[in-house]
């Protein structure tokens, strides 16, 4: 399995990843996904040049890290476009989405990036994780960002672990995640 910038064609395997990597994602209203809305869509479609993949043999995307490099350029974006689609929704899906936000928002001055990483349930394990989180750090450190946080269900003991294992520091944890960052 190979790691490469994202490409276009690379759209609908990646949300497919985003919908399917802890299992069928049934969150759906008016055929927009909460999901794909609030955590994919806005990084392939507004800063692919920040977007990863990890392909199969057949050149198809079965893993990927997405970032954003600014987070104030992120929110102006989001919030303009992203979160009218969600604002239609019901009350509990417009508070979370805002709370997914809140803590990149608080950590923007030493981590202006922020990223999200999937793998579809087969293929982790397998080293995928490194290689993206490799390729997207060196990525953004050649642009001079200074730091990439994240935060991660507080429950996912896999995905903390991993997080430590990287080097990624704990800044924080709230109810319901744990906030990571690391300097670039």
């Amino acid at each position: 399995m190979v790691v490469r910038a994202y490409e276009e064609k690379d759209k609908q395997d990646v949300r497919f990843v985003n919908l399917n990597s802890e299992g069928p994602c049934k969150s759906t209203k008016r055929g927009i996904n909460f999901s794909l809305a609030v955590y994919c869509d806005y990084y392939i479609e507004k800063e692919p040049q920040n977007c990863f993949v990890a392909v199969d043999d057949n050149d198809k995307a079965i893993g990927y890290i997405i970032s954003t490099e600014d987070f104030d350029r992120f929110e102006k974006c989001y919030m303009e476009e992203y979160y009218p689609k969600i604002k239609k929704w019901e009350y509990r899906r417009r508070r979370s989405a805002l709370r997914a936000i809140a803590p990149q928002r608080e950590y923007k001055e030493e981590y202006p990036a922020h990223l999200h990483i999937d793998i579809l349930p087969e293929y982790q394990r397998m080293g995928l994780g490194s290689k993206l989180t490799d390729a997207l750090v060196e990525s953004l450190r050649k642009k001079g960002v200074k730091g990439i946080m994240l935060t991660v269900w507080v429950h996912n003991e896999k995905g903390k672990k991993f997080y430590d294992k990287y080097g990624f520091t704990l800044l924080e944890e709230k109810p319901n995640v744990a906030v990571y960052g690391l300097k670039l």
